[in-house]
């Protein structure tokens, strides 16, 4: 992973290129990312960057408390983007919008909506059974596993459960506008999460 920015998903609107052509956009707002801690090889293991947001949004446990020690704002959300070196970056430091361009491509990582308890047809995209003819078993899950060998249901079998509420990563999902005067990011593409979610926006490989 490359470095990114910390953002709030706000929602969906529409804007219009220059052709005229209506464009469909989620936008993000990403105030500046403060640099919270560098992680080195040498003392970590790895190589990443810890950034910030959110500070003085609420009050924070003391073990959180001791990491913001110094000049360094207490930010309510942390996280990490693993990048291949830390030269040129500093504690304090503020990230903003300004790292990316109109017409970039970027990984948008996040939480998904949760679905809530779902069957195998919305889960797994099984086939209904019969309509008509007498079936009374239209969108049941059927047999499961075998009678006296295994005699037992295999783990990872796919059945009705709970759906949703996962990590997941959008790749290459592309920036129409980086408006650094509202710290907004106009994205056009999936972007996981409802509403006001966390997501996590890095500059996209290139393969």
């Amino acid at each position: 992973m490359t470095i990114g920015l910390l953002g709030r998903k706000v929602g969906m609107t529409q804007i219009f290129a220059p052709d005229g052509t209506s464009v469909p956009v989620t936008v993000v707002s990403i105030e500046p990312n403060t640099v919270t801690k560098l992680r080195t090889p040498d003392q970590d293991g790895y190589t990443a960057v810890q950034l910030g947001i959110e500070a003085g949004k609420r009050r924070l446990n003391k073990p959180d408390q001791g990491q913001f020690k110094g000049e360094l704002p207490a930010c309510s959300v942390v996280r990490e983007f693993r990048v291949d070196s830390t030269e040129g970056m500093t504690l304090g430091q503020t990230l903003d919008v300004s790292l990316f361009a109109d017409g970039d491509l970027v990984d948008v990582t996040g939480i998904s909506k949760g679905k809530g308890f779902a069957g195998t047809i919305k889960r797994h995209s099984f086939a209904s059974g019969p309509e008509t003819h007498g079936a009374d078993h239209h969108r049941e899950p059927g047999s499961i596993g075998a009678g006296t060998t295994p005699g037992r249901v295999y783990r990872g079998t796919r059945m009705a459960g709970h759906m949703g509420v996962d990590r997941t990563t959008i790749q290459k999902v592309t920036i129409i506008r980086s408006d650094g005067a509202q710290n907004l990011l106009l994205l056009k593409g999936s972007v996981p999460g409802a509403k006001n979610a966390l997501v996590m926006v890095s500059k996209a490989e290139q393969i």
